[in-house]
C-alpha cells in the first residue's frame, strides 16, 4: 500500500502531538507567527482546544515573548518581534567574536555597494519600482539585497549591543 502526502501529513501531526505539551506547541505557532491569528487560528494550528490556546497565548504574552493586538472584539496573537530580534543580536554575539563580526559587516556593505553600482539606485525599495515583472535576475537581486540590509542591521546592532556591554563592565 502506498503512502498519500495526506498521510504522511497526518502521521507528523500525530507524532507532534505525542511529542510535545500543548503549551509547546501553542508556544511553537506563535513564535512563527508575524500577522496576529486568533485563538481559534492558534489551536488548529497547535491540535489543541480554543481555551487552552487562549490559556496559553496569554501565558506567552506574559512572557513578553508574544503581544496582542485588537482585531475588532478578536484578540490576536504574535511573536513580539522586539524579542526576537534581541534573541538574533545576542545569539550573533554568542556565535561570532569581533573580528568575524567586523569582516562579516564590511563583506555585506561590499555586497550593498555592488547592487548599487550594478543597478545605480541606493536602496531595494528603489530598485523594485524600476524592474519589470519579468526580470528574474533582478527580482533576485532585490531580496538578497533586501537580505544583506537586514544582516547587515542585525550584525551592527550586535557590534554596537558588544561595545555597550564593554563599556558597562569597564
Amino acid at each position: 500500500m502506498t503512502e498519500t502526502w495526506d498521510d504522511v501529513n497526518e502521521q507528523v501531526k500525530t507524532d507532534w502531538k505525542d511529542d510535545t505539551t500543548p503549551f509547546e506547541r501553542v508556544y511553537e505557532i506563535v513564535e512563527q507567527t508575524h500577522e496576529g491569528l486568533s485563538a481559534a487560528e492558534i489551536a488548529d494550528r497547535a491540535l489543541v482546544s480554543e481555551p487552552t490556546a487562549r490559556r496559553h497565548c496569554k501565558a506567552v504574552v506574559n512572557t513578553g515573548f508574544a503581544e496582542t493586538e485588537q482585531d475588532g472584539q478578536t484578540t490576536l496573537y504574535k511573536r513580539n518581534s522586539d524579542r526576537v530580534l534581541m534573541s538574533r543580536i545576542r545569539e550573533l554575539r554568542e556565535e561570532v567574536d569581533r573580528p568575524e563580526l567586523l569582516d562579516s559587516i564590511q563583506d555585506m556593505k561590499a555586497e550593498i555597494r555592488r547592487y548599487e553600482d550594478r543597478y545605480d539606485v541606493v536602496s531595494p525599495e528603489e530598485l523594485a519600482h524600476q524592474l519589470d515583472a519579468d526580470e528574474t535576475e533582478g527580482w533576485d537581486d532585490l531580496s538578497a539585497w533586501r537580505t544583506t540590509r537586514q544582516n547587515l542591521a542585525v550584525a551592527q546592532a550586535a557590534l554596537a549591543y558588544d561595545e555597550a556591554s564593554h563599556q558597562l563592565t569597564v
